[in-house]
């Protein structure tokens, strides 16, 4: 059976018995509301005729006075301890309930009866006779009205139900189509990305905040991680086969030289296994910063603190005068601190001072310094420059000013666009100004470190 279908019924047959039940307690509380009005209404008049038949005395003949209490309805009887007394009273209309055989109570008793199929409230009431004797005065009377009227009530409140099950089942197939609508709009959804093989969305009301909307954001929420995912799969094959082509040709290439001739011709081993090693630290720096590249922000494991940028910049620029013989100056405006991740902040300054060491030979200069909530880092070359009309397009990936010039100097054109990805993580600003033969001017704008703690 189909969830909708589960819905439509477990609601229908939960509102129906609901209803019924209801209705049937209605019924009884009715019922049983009126037969004890009755049977109090009864018991009231009998007290009453016991009384005014105790004052009246011998005045007058008993069966009189029985006549002149006998209800419209009914029966009045006067009974005494061992069954005698006058005969019964009796209604035109009730004359089959003169037949009852008289029982004799010492306590007031009232109480139901059924006579035939008809209903009777019945009541006795002992009294002391005039020669002192315990008499009963015992009174039967009809309860059809009353009972006439609970079986126009049973059919009143069973005409109701079966009337209210009509918009009863038609809401409760509302109510299942509604809830069932984003579920259903989710299979076709991804009935259609299977055939297809094109992501899509649900197409939600903005107005509403009910859960299936809440439900329906976050299956476009995972739509919109899977394409992304998909996407980054996809270019990272792209990109890892478009790059890696050339450095494996080129291993291959010189593999297969010293193959044929490495062993007549020992001037080329230096020159193949120089080119090997290149290509293959070429290789390995590429495969990481695709992997990089590949992963989303989430999986960084950023740690967000605040961070002493001059020591930072410090430590950075010693690295690279002993790793490279590069003579890299820092300069800082007093103590400057932002709040972002060390590691990811570190990484992002590497980045732009090795292309500062590739496109420049004269000293590197790194700028600390900071304005309002902004701390910023500054990486300053001397170098080639880059053309104007070239800048907007640095942080593509992959992209290279000049395509020569770039594989010589072992690039991928990746740095960049992973300094791009960082910046973004971590949420730092950056900013390029360039001029042709004079070199290139970067810089990283963070929060400082009052914005950090907010």
């Amino acid at each position: 059976m189909k969830l909708r279908s589960k819905i439509y019924l477990y609601s229908s047959v939960l509102f129906a018995v609901l209803l019924v039940i209801m209705n049937l307690v209605i019924y009884f509380m009715f019922s049983r509301l009126s037969t004890d009005n009755q049977l109090d209404q009864a018991a009231a008049e009998t007290a009453k005729i016991a009384a005014d038949m105790r004052r009246v005395g011998t005045g007058v003949a008993a069966p009189e006075l029985l006549r002149a209490y006998v209800p419209i309805e009914g029966m009045l009887r006067l009974l005494a301890p061992d069954g005698s007394g006058p005969a019964p009273v009796t209604s035109a209309s009730e004359q089959e309930i003169s037949r009852l055989k008289p029982v004799y109570y010492k306590d007031k008793l009232s109480e139901i009866i059924k006579v035939d199929g008809r209903s009777y409230a019945f009541v006795t009431t002992p009294v002391i006779w005039i020669d002192g004797i315990v008499m009963n005065v015992q009174m039967t009377k009809s309860l059809e009205s009353t009972m006439n009227t609970l079986r126009v009530l049973r059919v009143v409140l069973a005409g109701a139900t079966a009337f209210a099950l009509l918009p009863l089942l038609l809401s409760s197939r509302v109510l299942s189509g509604l809830i069932m609508r984003p579920i259903v709009q989710m299979t076709a959804t991804m009935r259609e990305i299977k055939n297809s093989g094109k992501f899509s969305r649900l197409t939600l009301e903005d107005t509403s905040r009910d859960e299936l909307v809440e439900m329906g954001r976050t299956f476009n929420d995972m739509i919109a991680l899977l394409e992304s995912n998909y996407l980054k799969q996809e270019k990272f094959v792209s990109d890892a086969s478009h790059e890696l082509r050339t450095p494996l040709t080129v291993i291959e290439s010189y593999a297969s030289l010293l193959k044929r001739r490495g062993l007549t011709h020992p001037e080329l081993f230096n020159e193949s296994v120089e080119a090997i090693h290149s290509e293959a630290i070429r290789m390995k720096e590429l495969t990481e910063q695709l992997l990089l590249l590949a992963k989303h922000h989430e999986q960084w494991d950023l740690s967000m603190k605040v961070v002493d940028l001059q020591e930072l910049a410090t430590a950075s620029a010693k690295v690279f005068r002993n790793a490279y013989g590069r003579e890299v100056t820092v300069n800082a405006q007093g103590e400057v601190r932002g709040f972002s991740d060390e590691a990811k902040l570190r990484q992002l300054l590497f980045i732009f001072l090795d292309n500062a060491r590739k496109y420049s030979d004269e000293a590197i200069t790194i700028t600390l310094g900071a304005s309002g909530q902004e701390s910023h880092i500054v990486i300053t070359d001397r170098g080639i420059g880059i053309p104007s009309g070239e800048l907007p397009r640095v942080f593509d990936r992959f992209y290279r000013v000049d395509e020569a010039r770039g594989r010589q100097g072992g690039g991928a054109g990746l740095g960049l666009s992973l300094a791009a990805e960082i910046a973004e993580a971590i949420g730092a600003k950056l900013s390029m100004e360039s001029v042709e033969g004079a070199g290139t001017s970067v810089m990283i704008r963070i929060a400082a470190e009052n914005r950090g703690r907010q």
